[in-house]
This record gives structure tokens, sequence and C-alpha cells, in this order.
């Protein structure tokens, strides 16, 4: 675990460059998963092809997380057009 921590941030830095270009309109989704007897909120963006654009596991649920994510999302890719939020 320890070399995910210290190498992911390099890894993520260096795969952005290589990753398909999306399509204008993504649909982001935020639900509860339980990771390891901790409930945890998972945020997702998803472009109109279905692949996942980012994702955020996060302890809280708050503006600070939403921000956080929504700040790598449109900092990692082409910036959308439409932002539709998915589920009810």
């Amino acid at each position: 675990y320890g070399w995910v921590q210290r190498d992911a941030p390099e890894l993520d830095r260096r795969c952005r460059a290589h990753l398909k270009t999306t399509t204008d309109s993504w649909r982001v989704d935020e639900t509860c998963v339980k990771v390891q007897g901790t409930w945890m909120d998972l945020y997702r963006a998803v472009d109109a092809h279905g692949s996942t654009l980012e994702v955020l596991l996060s302890e809280t649920r708050d503006a600070q997380a939403t921000k956080r994510f929504f700040q790598r999302a449109l900092g990692a890719v082409l910036s959308p057009t439409v932002i539709l939020r998915s589920g009810g």
C-alpha cells in the first residue's frame, strides 16, 4: 500500500496525456460504498460512451470534497459543454 501512496500521483500525471479523448457530455454520480467496514462517498464522472473520466473516494460528503472532485475532473481532460447528474 505504501508504493500506491508514494507513486500514484506520478503515475496519474504520466498517464493523463495518453487517455482517450472524451465526448463533451458528461454524467456525474455520487454514491455511498462500504470500504473495509467504513462508509465512504464515491464520486464518479463518465462520458457519453460510458468511459470513466474521474473517480474520487472521500470520507466526507461536503462541498470541499465535491469541489476537489470537479477540479480534478475538469483539469484532467477536455472540458465538457454539458454536465448531467445521474440518478435521483
